[in-house]
């Protein structure tokens, strides 16, 4: 029959055959996917490691793609699992949901070329599939907790440098275990120390039977106990008063006061140039001119310095607009946990902060005496440079910090912060210990 000997070219990854075939049965592809009974050739061909054959099924039929055998694993799983590379980019491109795709187990190729330490391939497949970062197999468990079930400290790294947030961090599985209690049970110390010095772990939490990390650590056995190792975890996981704890471990409660901050900030400043704008400096006409130059209740600093005066009101409604823009956005229920939110934000206030202070540099300008202008205009100067030159900091800064973290979030590594710098020791000593 021709799907045997299409099977057969597979287990050979004879690409030359599979032409032949596909001349003289066209549709052989699209048949296979109904006949089989559990692989179909693209699954064979992607255990034998023939990229070449993969390939070419997928440029005729990228739908095979999507056929899973009797675990319910697609050739995405199998190439992950095994650290294909490029196989898992062939079929990535070909059918990206693919990476979605769940198994018997309720993991997709992410959990599995994480269990089995493929940085190439989870480099791949993260940099194609953010959302499966997040999901999580049939017993509760993250891509953190297979990490360190599997002692996989560089895949996690990995993960932490694209999600860092408190939820993911101390998502918990479905024996109320977080990656804290999985690590103490497991006796990964060193794991426990890289969590606790890098992550907003949180060391209260409990599992399912009320026990936190230290509980756990404290059923260790009594000839355990003296050692560097456990002395040393011991005093990382003692409990701290919510009050004490640093802001990243409640991110929840820090963006909380964050916000309120600014919104009094924001209030402050629109009020501030509501009054500026209906009650300029210098006041109003109190009565009409008799030449009718001006009305009563116009401003006078209109009229005795109308380009100062229009530069004043440019800045003063810039600021009140971006003011009230700020309260709008800070009480329309946004989620300002997500950093281009905040980053905008941020620019927001900059605006509103920058445009009160030249709204204060043209009033003085323009009230200032002529025999200090002098004097005063060295002031200015020197606070506008100095001014321009912070919010050019920042501004770059803050821009730069949003960047990485886009690429990030795409699997693109521009730079790695110095506390991931030692996991690929740490991964290679753990597995020279397994391998011992």
């Amino acid at each position: 029959m021709a799907e045997n000997k299409l099977y057969d070219a597979a287990v050979k990854g004879d690409v030359k055959s599979l032409l032949d075939l596909l001349k003289e049965d066209p549709l052989i592809l699209d048949r296979v996917s109904f006949t089989c009974s559990d692989k179909t050739p693209l699954h064979i061909a992607t255990i034998f490691q023939h990229t070449a054959f993969v390939q070419e099924i997928l440029r005729r039929n990228p739908l095979l793609a999507a056929e899973l055998d009797s675990h319910q694993s697609s050739s995405l799983h199998i190439a992950s699992a095994k650290g294909y590379a490029e196989i898992v980019k062939a079929i990535v491109s070909a059918t990206p949901d693919m990476c979605l795709a769940r198994d018997c187990h309720g993991r997709n190729p992410l959990h599995l070329a994480a269990i089995n330490g493929q940085v190439r391939v989870f480099n791949e497949l993260i940099k194609n599939s953010s959302l499966a970062v997040r999901e999580k197999t049939d017993r509760g468990q993250t891509l953190l907790h297979m990490c360190v079930k599997h002692q996989q400290l560089q895949v996690m790294g990995i993960i932490l440098c694209v999600i860092n947030d408190y939820e993911f961090v101390n998502a918990k599985n479905d024996d109320g275990d977080t990656i804290l209690h999985l690590a103490v049970r497991t006796k990964h110390f060193e794991t426990v120390q890289y969590l606790m010095g890098t992550t907003g772990i949180d060391v209260n939490a409990k599992n399912a039977n009320g026990y936190t990390a230290l509980d756990i650590l404290e059923l260790t056995p009594t000839e355990l106990r003296d050692t560097n190792n456990y002395l040393s975890v011991k005093n990382c996981l003692q409990p701290k008063a919510y009050d004490s704890i640093n802001p990243r471990t409640q991110p929840i409660k820090w963006l909380t006061k964050k916000r309120d901050a600014v919104m009094v900030v924001a209030i402050l400043i629109a009020t501030m140039a509501f009054q500026a704008g209906v009650t300029p400096p210098g006041g109003v006409w109190q009565d009409d001119a008799t030449d009718n130059s001006h009305k009563a209740g116009e401003s006078v600093m209109a009229y005795l310095h109308p380009k100062a005066y229009e530069r004043f009101i440019r800045a003063n409604t810039i600021a009140f607009i971006s003011s009230l823009s700020t309260i709008l956005l800070l009480i329309s229920g946004l989620p300002f946990r997500r950093r281009l939110l905040m980053w905008s934000l941020m620019v927001i206030m900059w605006l509103t902060v920058t445009s009160i202070a030249v709204t204060y540099a043209v009033s003085i300008d323009v009230f200032t005496p002529k025999k200090d202008k002098k004097s005063l205009g060295h002031v200015i100067q020197i606070g506008l440079i100095v001014w321009c030159s912070v919010m050019g900091i920042l501004l770059v800064g803050n821009t730069v910090r949003l960047l990485d973290w886009w690429l990030q979030k795409r699997g693109i590594t521009v730079w790695r912060p110095r506390r991931f710098r030692h996991l690929d020791k740490v991964n290679n000593r753990n597995v020279n210990q397994e391998g011992a």
